[in-house]
């Protein structure tokens, strides 16, 4: 059975707002390879972010995981940063990180209202399949607010589930 957390885990992303930290190597991504960390800066309503997400995520996790858990990654945090693209107004931030157990991808955004789960309707075959593949493929993921928007996480670990 799939767990569904509000909160908890660790804090990845500390900017309290989309304005801090704004260099090149944050908008264009940043992978620390000591930290096995990527950080990036979604520009508003750009979704060109979202394949380049994936590839940045993709060169991350080269060597993590059974096959196919990174290819889940790819997927879910597709999902994530188009919704974050699509569905505010804003910039976002995406953060994923690598530990020995898992990865935890992020994407926060600046916009309070929270996203729910709705089952897709079958004559729209694009919208509305993001939070369910996230239920249904996460080993875990949740909803964090922060004082200025929230957090959409999932976690995956490196094994088959």
């Amino acid at each position: 059975m799939k767990r569904q957390a509000r909160g908890g885990g660790p804090a990845t992303i500390g900017a309290s707002s989309p304005k801090t930290g704004d260099t090149a190597g944050e908008r264009a991504g940043t992978i620390t390879e000591h930290a096995r960390r990527l950080r990036r800066r979604l520009d508003r309503a750009d979704l060109r972010a979202v394949p380049e997400a994936r590839r940045e995520l993709r060169e991350l996790l080269r060597h993590w995981g059974k096959p196919g858990r990174s290819e889940i990654a790819e997927l879910l945090t597709s999902e994530l940063v188009t919704n974050a693209l699509v569905h505010t107004d804003d910039d976002a931030v995406l953060t994923a990180v690598v530990e020995p157990g898992g990865l935890r991808v992020e994407v926060r955004d600046f916009v309070a209202r929270r996203p729910a789960p709705h089952a897709p309707r079958p004559d729209d075959d694009t919208h509305g399949r993001g939070l369910v593949l996230l239920e249904s493929l996460a080993d875990a993921w949740g909803v964090r607010p922060h004082g200025v928007g929230k957090s959409v996480w999932f976690e995956l670990g490196a094994e088959a589930a």
